[in-house]
């Protein structure tokens, strides 16, 4: 059987590089998804970063009337859309508040993380909106385009904070099989080379995250940034002590946490939680406790989040052309 024909709906066409920064808990704000954005990649944020919840509705107009301003003064380069992460697990309790302030800015793209759920599907589609939903192994995958989500995001191992144990060829392959609509890789990419391979192995972006956190739009301690630029991927530990589901992380923070990386205990699933309306309880475990991705070896200096997307577009067009002189 012949894989179905690719599509990307309107929205995705309107982004100039392929890449979506990936929403980074905690870390993401407005800043940062602004810089993104300008600068042609899709920019994220968690909704569960704005805190106290009405934070969101400020932080929303921000972004959208930012955006709309650039964009008048830039005809010739629009910026991306951007995309609010939903944590649609049962124990959020904010989802239904800032589900309707999303449906307020009329959010273009909305990020769905542990749990596919039709209603918020339906809700997003209801305002005119695109869902991408991560998933960690085909099964999710096929459940999640089940329950009305328009695209998924293979989440690979090497992915920093939750991540799979799944090869990227692998996860992208069996999608690719059944699945033509958006598909954003999500593991260890910090180059423009490793943005070329996500293409070429059948994903439409490449989903970035760990990079993102060495820049100066950041909201993150400037310990972590500069461990980022001083680790590699011997650095990482995957557990799933911290939150119940497991997860790449920084030895560094670990040990400064006065804890062995090499000797975390197992935790239950039932662990992740984020019952209060702040997100306070999944809050404390990401605040000492550095979320990273095995691909950090390619960043090597804190820089404006502009000039590293210029970088990854520089080492796009060199990987380019290097496979274009090989054949």
């Amino acid at each position: 059987m012949s894989p179905p024909p690719r599509t990307l709906p309107p929205i995705l066409q309107r982004v100039r590089f392929p890449v979506i920064g990936s929403p980074l808990f905690i870390i993401s704000n407005p800043k940062l998804v602004i810089a993104q954005c300008k600068a042609g990649i899709v920019g994220s944020m968690p909704a569960l970063n704005a805190r106290p919840a009405s934070q969101l509705d400020e932080w929303l107009a921000e972004i959208t009337e930012t955006l709309a301003a650039h964009d008048r003064a830039h005809p010739e380069s629009p910026a991306a859309p951007f995309a609010i992460n939903q944590i649609v697990h049962k124990s959020n309790d904010r989802l239904e508040h800032d589900m309707q302030v999303c449906a307020k800015y009329k959010v273009p793209i909305t990020i769905t993380s542990l749990g596919a759920r039709a209603d918020v599907n339906q809700a997003v589609h209801s305002w005119g909106g695109i869902v991408l939903h991560d998933v960690i192994n085909n099964v999710f995958a096929h459940k999640a385009i089940e329950k009305g989500a328009d695209g998924l995001i293979p989440v690979a191992a090497g992915a920093g904070g939750h991540a799979s144990v799944k090869s990227p060829f692998a996860m992208v392959q069996e999608i690719r099989d059944w699945f033509g609509g958006p598909l954003a890789l999500s593991g260890s990419i910090s180059s423009g080379g490793a943005i070329l391979a996500a293409l070429a192995m059948g994903a439409d972006f490449a989903y970035i995250g760990s990079a993102f956190i060495a820049t100066d739009e950041a909201r993150a301690a400037d310990g972590y940034k500069k461990m980022i630029t001083e680790s590699n991927s011997d650095d990482i530990v995957y557990s799933n002590f911290y939150t119940g589901i497991h997860g790449n992380y920084l030895k560094g923070s670990i040990r400064n946490a006065g804890m062995d990386p090499d000797k975390l205990p197992e935790s239950d699933p039932s662990k992740m939680n984020f019952a209060t309306s702040e997100g306070a309880s999944a809050a404390k475990a990401w605040k000492d406790i550095w979320g990273c991705g095995q691909g950090i070896g390619a960043i090597r200096e804190v820089v404006p989040a502009a000039d590293l997307a210029a970088r990854f577009k520089r080492e796009f067009n060199e990987a380019r052309e290097r496979l274009s002189a090989l054949a």
